[in-house]
């Protein structure tokens, strides 16, 4: 009987893998030999693979993409683990198994699980997958005040613990719209570097204007009303220099919302690059969305209330592992379209970190009671986040912070008309210029 050699590619980058509380052989090893639960406890971004013999095991953080692909050769499978698709591609080209290639036969390991594979030759068993971050609902009253500062004290426990990783001459980048998220990371950011004595001279606020975006505005609002106005450095880029191809081709994907944003990351990553060739490390807010639900619901169709507040990190998972709406390309939800902010930021050579993607913050959030609070109101829901970050800000850092109306990136940084007249709106169109990356 034939032996079949199973072998896995590892092409991940150990430099994505941030923990900050164990080793990466450490990590495997409780992979391996722990409950998946252990995994909960991995502070810091990772993306993981660990074989034991014919099993391998892999998992994520929210804010590191992992995708794997099966291959057959003569002498057994090969499993080929990367962060990208065209990562998996070029290896199966140069190793003469081009043909086996699809983009749509990759696989996104989703986060908060650890999915199983078992190398057992053909036919192939379908992956497990154990659900290793499963937070309490509903488990605050409906005061807002202590919700309020539990979230806003997880943000800042969780941007103390970056900043204590970085060195301390090194320059810290906010990219910065004057909104709510990325309002409560920078103050939250500039309270702990207050504390830690920190040279404040280190942090900047970057906001990508293309001329006539409200962003820039806002931004000068909220940083005036605080005597932070120093702070503020705009970065100007043209609409011209949006090429959406290249937008597609950085984040390998093509939802016309993840391609909107993403363009306007590219664009002020580039604006950044090209002003500061060293800079290396970036604080955002996005994910902030995501925890307090506020998306425009009445944009979705797929969507209602009930449907959002009912059911468990809906945004930041999408429907879930094991449902028909569950997309094993692509995963759902944040754990799919945080690729919109990683992916543009490592192309030009950053380090981005996001705390509202970390599982603490998280964690407050799922607790939070929308049905009690909101009573199924949609107007009440996206009052909620500004109240609830709003007040936060206030217990935990000390900041009467200012709070505008929910704005998305790609609407702040340029007009809706001028989005509309350079980004094509129709996600077919969007889908022909991703499968012609691989034709």
């Amino acid at each position: 009987m034939h032996e079949y050699i199973e072998r896995v590619v590892d092409l991940t980058d150990p430099n994505e893998t941030e923990l900050l509380n164990l080793t990466l052989g450490e990590a495997r090893h409780r992979m391996l030999a722990g409950s998946p639960e252990t995994i909960r406890n991995f502070d810091g971004s990772f993306a993981l693979v660990a074989k034991d013999g014919k099993s391998v095991k892999l998992a994520r953080s929210l804010d590191r993409p992992l995708r794997y692909f099966l291959a057959k050769q003569i002498e057994g499978p090969a499993l080929i683990v990367a962060h990208r698709i065209d990562a998996i591609r070029q290896w199966l080209e140069e190793q003469g198994f081009g043909d086996q290639f699809h983009p749509y036969y990759t696989r996104m390991v989703p986060a908060h699980h650890l999915v199983t594979i078992q190398l057992v030759g053909c036919p192939d068993p379908d992956p497990t997958y154990e659900r290793f971050f499963n937070p309490s609902r509903n488990k605050y009253s409906t005061d807002r005040a202590p919700i309020g500062h539990d979230y806003i004290t997880a943000l800042k426990k969780e941007v103390h613990k970056w900043l204590e990783s970085i060195p301390e001459t090194e320059p810290i980048g906010c990219c910065f719209s004057g909104g709510i998220d990325s309002g409560a990371v920078f103050l939250a950011a500039y309270a702990v570097m207050r504390e830690m004595d920190c040279d404040l001279g280190r942090l900047k606020a970057f906001t990508l204007t293309f001329g006539d975006g409200p962003d820039l505005q806002q931004c000068k609002d909220f940083l005036g009303k605080l005597d932070m106005e120093m702070f503020l450095e705009p970065i100007e880029s043209n609409l011209d220099d949006i090429d959406v191809a290249e937008t597609i081709q950085i984040v390998e994907d093509y939802k016309i919302l993840d391609i909107e944003s993403a363009s306007m990351a590219v664009a002020l990553c580039r604006g950044i690059r090209n002003k500061y060739p060293d800079w290396k490390h970036l604080i955002d807010g996005d994910g902030g969305d995501e925890n307090l639900k506020d998306y425009p619901i009445e944009e979705n169709p797929e969507l209602t209330i009930r449907s959002v507040v009912n059911n468990q990190m809906l945004y930041q998972e999408g429907w879930g592992v094991g449902t028909i709406k569950h997309s094993l390309t692509y995963s759902g939800g944040l754990s799919r379209s945080y690729a919109r902010t990683y992916a543009p930021s490592h192309h030009f050579g950053f380090k981005g970190f996001s705390p509202f993607t970390r599982p603490d913050v998280v964690e407050v959030a799922e607790g939070i009671p929308f049905i009690e609070l909101t009573g199924y109101d949609v107007d009440k829901l996206y009052a909620l986040k500004g109240d609830i970050v709003g007040r936060g800000v206030k217990s935990a850092l000390g900041y009467d912070m200012p709070v505008f109306e929910k704005r998305r990136f790609q609407h702040g940084a340029t007009s809706v008309d001028s989005l509309r007249e350079n980004i094509p709106t129709g996600e077919g169109q969007l889908r022909k210029k991703f499968l012609e990356l691989y034709s």
